[in-house]
């Protein structure tokens, strides 16, 4: 079984952790998979321009060296953990306004991509490259969060440009998105450690980037609930699954079980 979290914030944007203390971080804890997903604000609205005066976003003279660096350490990663390092970016375009905001993953990208394009071009530019578009955290647990809402919205004209969307903001699961038959994935939006225990995605597949990504195309996964502590999993049934907001039990079930409809 390979274990995966595909939402993972370095010192490249907001993170309090470098990609290397990343890697072993995740290696470390026996993880198969993992992208590394820094944000990417729009250059052009005042947020963005916040974000990069706070050095809190790549920007397109940081964008060459991040993906050195993630190049790099996804060697380092294989050699010492036999785990897989995905590049990634999370195309990041806030608003004061929720229902204006919108937050899009990248996985498995190697060019750069504007934040400042409508939603449905960075979608397709995304997968022009091969890559996975994922809709992030496309709910939150409270409305007056500062959390993104776009997608949500639109979710019925958006599905089709969308691979996954996401069914966790960290410890908590978005029971909408979890109950909806849209494509799902389960990932940590980890900033720091606080994060490290959460929701997670597994995969029964060849332990290789085209492998993990084409199956989470299919669809072909299941989620965990990750705690160090344990290394035990039991199946539950979707409505224990819907009462786990914030567990302290390492969880697994099925794709049939959990999202019956």
């Amino acid at each position: 079984m390979i274990i995966g979290d595909f939402h993972i914030h370095s010192t490249f944007s907001d993170g309090k952790l470098t990609i290397p203390e990343i890697i072993d971080l995740y290696g470390q804890h026996g993880f198969g998979a993992i992208a590394i997903t820094d944000h990417l604000c729009e250059e052009k609205a005042f947020l963005g321009k916040a974000a990069a005066y706070l050095g809190k976003t790549l920007t397109r003279a940081t964008f060459p060296l991040y993906q050195e660096i993630l190049k790099s350490e996804a060697e380092r990663a294989w050699k010492m953990y036999r785990m897989l390092v995905i590049p990634g970016v999370e195309f990041t375009q806030n608003s004061i306004v929720n229902h204006r905001s919108s937050h899009i993953l990248g996985l498995g990208l190697s060019e750069y991509i504007s934040a400042d394009r409508d939603i449905v071009d960075i979608a397709r530019s995304i997968r022009a490259q091969g890559g996975l578009a994922i809709a992030a955290h496309p709910l939150s647990p409270n409305r007056m969060a500062a959390n993104p809402y776009l997608l949500w919205d639109r979710r019925e004209e958006l599905r089709s440009e969308f691979d996954a969307w996401e069914i966790t903001l960290h410890q908590t699961l978005l029971d909408d998105v979890v109950k909806s038959d849209l494509p799902k994935i389960a990932s940590s939006d980890f900033h720091g450690m606080r994060h490290f225990h959460s929701w997670k995605t597994t995969f029964d597949c060849e332990r290789t980037v085209e492998s993990v990504l084409e199956s989470i195309r299919l669809q072909k996964l299941d989620f965990t609930y990750f705690k160090e502590e344990q290394t035990l999993a039991h199946p539950i049934t979707e409505e224990q699954f819907l009462a786990y907001p914030k567990t302290e039990e390492l969880i697994n079930w099925t794709p049939s079980l959990a999202f019956a409809v």
